[in-house]
This record gives C-alpha cells, structure tokens and sequence, in this order.
C-alpha cells in the first residue's frame, strides 16, 4: 500500500520574495524548456513528480532546465565532478544583495540595474551560476575569480556560448591560492558589490563525513558509498582551517582594497562561525556591519556584509557611479 500523498505547501518556505523558485517546481514546463530532464522526473511514493536528488547527473540536468526555463541560458555544462550549486540558494544570496544595494539608492530603495553595478564573484567555480542569475535578473556586470583553470575555462565556456552573458562577465585566474583579492583586483578597478560562497569544510575527511549525513537524509539510511550529488573539487569544498578560517582572511585582506568595494558580502553556512566573522572585522576596523539571515526550508544561513566607508562616503559612491 502506497503512502497517502503528503500535502506540500505551494510556495517553499523562507526564500526572498522576488526569487523565481518560490514555488515548487513544475516539471512539465521544465520539461517544455529542457526535454534532457523527462528520464530523471519520476513520481515518488507520496505521488509527486521529483528527481532522484541521490543522482548526480539528475541533479545537474535539473539545474540545466532551471536555468533554460527561468534564465534563458540556452547552454549550461560543467566538468564530471564539479560543484552543481542548488539555484534556488544560489538565487536568494543575488536578491539580497540586492536589497543591500537599494537601500543606498535616492530613488526610493530601488534596486540599481544595468551594467554600471559591477560585482565580484569570489570562487565562480565551473558553473558561474552567481553571475549568471546577477546579469540575467539585473543586467548587472561580473568578474568571476576562481583558482582552478579548469573551472574558469568551464565559466568562459558557459559565457561565449551564450549571447545575453558575453560581454558582461569576465573570468580572472587567481595566480596565488593565498591571495583573495590581490592579483584579481586591478589599480583603480572598482566593485559596488563582491560575494562569495566559501569552502565549507576543514578537510577532505570532514568533506566526506558530511556528505555521508547529507545523503543519509536524502535516503534515510547511511549510504555504503558517498556520492557527491551536488559535486565539488577539493578547493570548492574545503581549505585548512575550513569555513571560518577562510572568512577570516578574506576579512582582512579586504582592508587592503577598503577604497576599492562599496558592499564586501560572504555566505556564512556555519553559525559557530559568526563570532569569528565579527571579531576579525572589529579588527579590521569595518565601519558598517550587516547579517541578513537565508532559509530554504528546514536549511538556515546567513549573509555577512561590511564596508569601509563612511555613510559619508557611501553616499558620493552612489551619486557618482550610479548615475
């Protein structure tokens, strides 16, 4: 006997207003835009339509139909093994940053659009979601860094064959693994806004050990072998020191480019990790502060944001870039 179908609620809970995965997905238009995704959609046992989330390549292709059907990114790939970033989060971290950069704007907390809003992808990876989703919602520009040749030869793949990106993201190789912003960051080169998505782990046990809970849960049994489902390189999921180190650097290497960003941002998976975040940019003498919390469901992180600037200083920022 089938389980009774369980009731979903027509809108995902916690996401940000304006995100286009707010509701749940409808396989059939998905599969209009992306027939590559009609073998991976089956009914589970409530009697819903899903993918089999436990299945890398169904996770990959679903991410495919997402971007055709929402974003009109008629071309989307990335290497064997490389991270498949969810879009609904993915798409949730643009809107807010969003609403970061429009409550600076006079004209009545309007988010600024167009090419003249230039942000920074720190780690774009293989996929180049963030700048995709960021141009293609708000025509905004992108410089996409990443350590991994691999992975920016795949962004600038994802680029040239799409006409609605070329032109407005440009892929940097970061030369030193150490170095955050240095090497990427030209003399008089300026950012409204730089993000990024850390390395979540401390190590490549760590990285394992958390995969085997995540699937755990998605097969409510422990796996016998992990399967990344989502993907990912060693640096796209873990560096010494793991999430918090990572942030920490970042913080204070972004001193250094003070002049050079109005909004520094990062995603802060962790927590614990916060008191960390907060410390290291008391010292590193940040003028402003913000935490904006995320959810996906029962899945709960946050967004750190600092400047530099003076209100002062944010305000001529404004009247003189974003004309």
């Amino acid at each position: 006997m089938l389980p009774k179908k369980k009731e979903q609620p027509k809108e995902k809970e916690g996401l940000h207003p304006r995100n286009k995965h707010r509701e749940r997905y409808d396989f059939k238009k998905l599969i209009a835009s992306c027939p590559e995704l009609r073998p991976f959609v089956r009914v589970n046992d409530f009697k819903d339509e899903s993918v089999d989330f436990f299945n890398p390549e169904a996770v990959k292709t679903l991410n495919k139909a997402l971007l055709k059907h929402f974003y009109g990114i008629s071309y989307w790939d990335i290497p064997k093994n490389y991270l498949c970033s969810p879009i609904p989060g993915r798409a949730d971290y643009i809107h807010h940053i969003a609403d970061l950069l429009a409550s600076l704007n006079p004209k009545g907390n309007k988010v600024p659009k167009g090419n003249r809003i230039k942000c920074l992808d720190i780690g774009v990876g293989a996929n180049c979601v963030y700048p995709i989703i960021g141009h293609q919602e708000y025509g905004w520009s992108f410089v996409g860094a990443d350590i991994d040749p691999v992975s920016i030869q795949s962004a600038n793949q994802i680029i040239e064959k799409n006409p609605s990106l070329k032109g407005h993201i440009e892929c940097r190789l970061q030369p030193n693994p150490k170095d955050i912003f240095r090497g990427i960051v030209q003399p008089d080169e300026r950012f409204d806004l730089t993000l990024c998505n850390p390395p979540f782990h401390a190590s490549a046990a760590d990285a394992q050990a958390g995969t085997v809970r995540k699937l755990r849960n998605l097969k409510q049994q422990k796996p016998v072998k992990p399967t990344l489902n989502f993907g990912g390189q060693q640096n796209e999921l873990w560096c010494e020191g793991g999430e918090e180190r990572f942030i920490g650097d970042m913080i204070r290497q972004s001193r250094q480019f003070a002049q050079s960003c109005l909004w520094f941002t990062t995603l802060v998976s962790k927590s614990a990790n916060l008191k960390g975040a907060y410390k290291a940019l008391q010292q590193a003498q940040a003028v402003d502060v913000k935490t904006i919390s995320m959810s996906q469901g029962n899945k709960t992180s946050r967004l750190v944001a600092w400047t530099f600037l003076s209100p002062d200083q944010q305000k001529t920022w404004v009247s003189t870039r974003w004309k």
